[in-house]
């Protein structure tokens, strides 16, 4: 008897188990930016070092899930749904990831400090990116439901209120990042000016997760258009 590995029994089970586990591992990547930016507002730059530590140790996993996945992916005309399809989404997932370890990597490089003017816009504008990741892993948590009811019915009908939802996270991020690009160009000429463009730039790349969320919902959103 030939013993499957346990990802090829993930596969056998269903294709889309594998891609529920990648968004299940970027998202706990993703949730680590609320406690990260706790302790750089508070300018506690060891803890930040530590979380920094499990978001690069978060994001190298889900990296090896997603080239598991590609590996392992079925090339079969019989999977419900497109192979190509199921790759692009896993792609644009595994972006969310990249992000984050990209952004705290900065942050705790430079020991940036966020001034008090705009941290708790900072820390409201980093828990709702972190929601439109959250959603983004739960209309994908939805992919199994879709399959087993061919894309049709209510299911349907769920998910896409689900994606509906997930664009007004990905929009009130929007606004949030306005708000606090303003406020930092009310004080920013009292900061040093290499600060202050960190700054903006921290602030687009927040913004970032809640719109590379947003695009998951989007491929999900091109299969129930099938």
């Amino acid at each position: 008897m030939v013993r499957r590995s346990p990802i090829t029994n993930m596969f056998a089970g269903s294709p889309v188990r594998p891609l529920q586990k990648h968004i299940g591992k970027v998202h706990e990547c993703a949730k680590m930016l609320e406690p990260f930016f706790q302790a750089v507002i508070k300018k506690d730059y060891d803890q930040a070092a530590l979380l920094q530590q499990e978001i690069h140790k978060l994001e190298v996993e889900a990296d090896d899930l997603k080239h598991e996945l590609r590996i392992h992916l079925p090339n079969s005309l019989f999977m419900p749904m497109p192979r190509e399809r199921i790759l692009d989404i896993v792609t644009v997932q595994d972006r969310i990831a990249n992000t984050v370890k990209h952004l705290a990597g900065v942050v705790n490089g430079r020991k940036m400090e966020i001034p008090d003017e705009i941290a708790e816009l900072m820390r409201v504008y980093t828990e709702c990116s972190v929601s439109a990741s959250r959603q983004a892993k739960r209309v994908i948590n939805e992919l199994d439901e879709l399959v087993e009811v061919g894309f049709r019915g209510r299911e349907v009908s769920s998910v896409e209120e689900m994606i509906d939802d997930l664009d007004k996270i990905e929009y009130e991020a929007d606004k949030l990042e306005s708000q606090l690009n303003n406020a930092l160009y009310v004080i920013e000429k009292s900061l040093d000016p290499i600060d202050a463009m960190f700054l903006y730039r921290l602030i687009r790349e927040i913004g970032e997760v809640a719109d590379i969320a947003q695009r998951v919902g989007a491929r999900v959103e091109l299969l129930l258009a099938r």
